[in-house]
């Protein structure tokens, strides 16, 4: 008895599947990490390598880590791993600084209510966006009324007793969200076809791109009395948050300037053509261009902002650098910088990272290029 065989014409044949070990994961390693001779000695190399430093690393970092003790020597005792009773013993100063005990609780819900503000900005599809904006736009004033208090019976805390983690993320936050706006109005100063504000523009940018920013928070916290009236008071908190913003404004505005720039010049001659007024071209075709071709850079200047925050250490602010350097200092913790910078990096490293994957979701949110 024949078998039926199903005939096909010439060039009509269906693909054959791929031979077995040439696709998946299998494939993969194959292809990349063993395709030569040279190539699997290097692998296996790489892999023993990374075993022995991530064996090491989890035991000095977990499995023997001493996470509660008195002081160094009596660290020592209770293993050879990393000393984080360092950290542990002073954790409230790396969060809140110095801030009152019982008042805590202020701080937690200013940065609790952070996250439903910054929603609707960051987020346009959530839902109730419209009924958060009126909560965002509300919500430095509630921020300010929680910290500093003086309000509907809220002891009032001073400025000074800010420190920690608290003091970085208020320092990053209020001059990222005051320097972006700033930057865009000088961005289009620096645009402008009028001579006073073009020039205006040119030299806030180059004075304050030219001048270091440690510069800057030494005249804010010094030599910036010296040009008020006497008796005057401006708040040190107040003085370098003006600086940091301004500093940052500089960059930001060039970074947009590129996006501006690189708007063909064709938009704007169909803007005219359709008779829309300056403002209207700037608000409907420049201005969204501009800033989604210049997301890299306008996140890129805000995370080397937010590392700043670290300088103001030298004007006697406490960040977490200024906290840990502090414990250090301290004879029963001094020689464990190690632990004590690894836990400021990762601070920095978490708040940072977060930045850089928002960014590049947004450019994939927006972006409008043929895939």
């Amino acid at each position: 008895m024949k078998v039926k065989t199903k005939e096909y014409l010439p060039g009509q044949y269906p693909d054959l599947p791929p031979p077995p070990g040439t696709f998946g994961i299998i494939g993969w390693l194959k292809s990349n990490l063993f395709s030569s001779i040279s190539n699997s000695i290097l692998t296996i190399l790489s892999v023993y390598l990374l075993y022995l430093l991530i064996d090491g690393a989890i035991n000095w970092f977990i499995l023997d880590a001493v996470y509660d003790a008195n002081d160094k020597p009596s660290c020592r005792k209770l293993g050879d791993g990393a000393c984080w009773a360092v950290i542990t013993r002073r954790v409230d100063q790396f969060i809140y600084g110095f801030y009152p005990h019982a008042e805590r609780w202020r701080v937690d819900l200013t940065f609790l209510m952070l996250f439903f503000a910054a929603a609707p900005l960051l987020y346009p599809e959530i839902i109730y966006r419209k009924y958060l904006l009126w909560f965002s736009g509300l919500y430095p004033f509630l921020a300010f009324i929680l910290i500093k208090g003086g309000f509907f019976q809220l002891e009032l805390i001073d400025t000074n007793l800010f420190g920690g983690a608290m003091l970085t993320l208020i320092i990053g936050v209020t001059s990222i969200a005051c320097s972006l706006p700033l930057g865009i109005i000088l961005a289009l100063g620096r645009q402008s076809n009028l001579k006073l504000v073009k020039i205006l523009s040119v030299c806030f940018i180059e004075f304050m791109r030219g001048v270091p920013l440690i510069t800057l928070l030494f005249v804010a916290s010094t030599m910036l009395n010296y040009f008020l009236p006497p008796g005057t008071n401006f708040n040190l908190l107040v003085r370098v948050i003006i600086m940091m913003t301004f500093f940052s404004a500089a960059y930001i505005a060039e970074v947009i300037r590129g996006g501006i720039q690189a708007i063909p010049k064709g938009q704007y001659e169909a803007a005219d053509a359709i008779g829309l007024t300056y403002w209207q071209t700037t608000r409907f075709i420049t201005l969204p261009q501009a800033l989604k071709i210049s997301i890299p850079g306008i996140v890129n200047t805000f995370i080397g902002l937010y590392k700043d925050t670290t300088l103001v250490v030298i004007i006697g602010l406490l960040d977490p650098l200024g906290i840990g350097r502090a414990a250090l200092a301290d004879t029963k913790w001094n020689g464990l910088s190690t632990e004590t910078y690894l836990f400021v990096a990762l601070i920095f490293f978490i708040s940072c990272f977060a930045m850089s994957r928002y960014s590049l979701w947004l450019e994939k949110k927006l972006s409008t290029d043929h895939k």
